[in-house]
């Protein structure tokens, strides 16, 4: 079963053999390396750019005017700070020319804590690109979602940012839940598409006849029905979520977990629907809580559901801290841990109106 960085490498395979993808590019993206994390390797269209997320960006915009599909990846989300003005103007192609350009560009970047990134690679990007009008937005929490949401972002004719959540790269999918085509056993697929240590010159991928998967942006999932509390999540913090569901549900208290898998559009009627059968909503993320996302669906369930709620909708988020430190204790106290997630799931069942 593939691993979520072998799920992104066969669905740019996928894409640049049937759907017209012609670059793929950013620092270290091309041969040797095949990409920090190593989801471009094997890629025939993947190249290396100067250190330079505004020119990587700038480059983006530039093909997809020119009708270019393209994959531009930022390293480290960390890094694109510097380049909002040009993600703007990406976003604003399409509207500001009543429809009669598109940008089909897709911004890959890597997200989130967990690896020990300390202050210049741990942070998020989810609420700063839902602050950019005109992208859509995608973030997997399993290898089949970064596969499907990959595809569904490059053959977009506009911009699309696919998350991915750098403390996810390594997990491998469940039983049932892997890409048709991919072979069963581990060690096969990495035989046939992680490039060798050592000399890779002469190495050649042999690619798993994998089919089109299209995720529809604005459609989550839900990964565990319940009839007590509703909560929402997405990328690194959705299987804490999951799991911490599980884990209550040995206390009698039934949690039922959504999934976004997209942030920009959303699925707006599967979380009131299920927020109007439990009365109760928790909205969880790493990113820090001040102008959080979850704080855009913490205001609208208020708003639109507030006689139907028996308790006080919740964030738990990441602290609103200038980074996130080196040292395991630091990280972990900085961003939502399964401890403090099934915490706040218990206290808001339990809490009496």
């Amino acid at each position: 079963m593939s691993t979520m960085v072998q799920a992104i490498r066969m669905a740019l395979h996928v894409a640049e053999e049937r759907h017209e993808l012609t670059d793929v590019f950013g620092e270290d993206v091309g041969p040797p390396l095949g990409g920090a994390f190593t989801a471009t390797q094997g890629i025939k269209c993947a190249w290396n750019t100067p250190l330079d997320e505004r020119g990587i960006v700038g480059a983006s915009i530039g093909l997809a005017l020119a009708g270019c599909r393209n994959v531009g990846e930022i390293q480290f989300c960390d890094y694109a700070y510097n380049t909002i003005d040009l993600l703007k103007l990406a976003g604003l192609q399409s509207w500001s020319t009543n429809g009669d350009w598109n940008c089909p560009m897709t911004i890959l970047a890597p997200v989130g804590a967990g690896i020990r990134g300390s202050i210049y690679h741990s942070h998020s990007f989810d609420a700063t690109a839902t602050h950019i009008p005109g992208f859509k937005i995608a973030i997997p929490s399993t290898p089949r979602d970064a596969y499907g949401l990959l595809l569904s972002c490059i053959v977009d004719p506009n911009p699309c940012f696919l998350l991915v959540p750098k403390a996810l790269m390594r997990v491998r999918s469940l039983p049932g839940e892997e890409i048709p085509g991919e072979p069963g056993d581990d060690r096969a697929l990495s035989k046939m598409i992680d490039a060798p240590l050592g000399d890779r010159a002469k190495w050649q991928p042999q690619w798993p006849d994998t089919p089109d998967i299209f995720i529809p942006f604005g459609e989550a999932r839900t990964v565990r029905s319940g009839r007590d509390l509703t909560v929402v999540s997405y990328g690194r913090t959705l299987p804490l979520c999951k799991k911490a569901a599980d884990e209550l549900a040995q206390e009698g208290i039934e949690a039922e977990a959504i999934d976004l898998r997209t942030l920009h559009p959303y699925d707006w009627p599967r979380i009131r629907e299920s927020v109007k059968r439990t009365g109760r909503a928790l909205f969880v993320n790493e990113d820090t809580e001040i102008s959080n996302f979850g704080e855009h669906l913490l205001r609208r369930t208020v708003e639109e559901l507030f006689y139907d709620l028996a308790a006080p909708p919740r964030l738990l988020a990441g602290a609103f801290l200038p980074g996130v430190g080196l040292a395991d204790s630091l990280e972990m106290a900085s961003v939502p841990q399964l401890p403090s997630i099934r915490d706040t799931m218990r206290q808001l069942a339990h809490h009496q109106a």
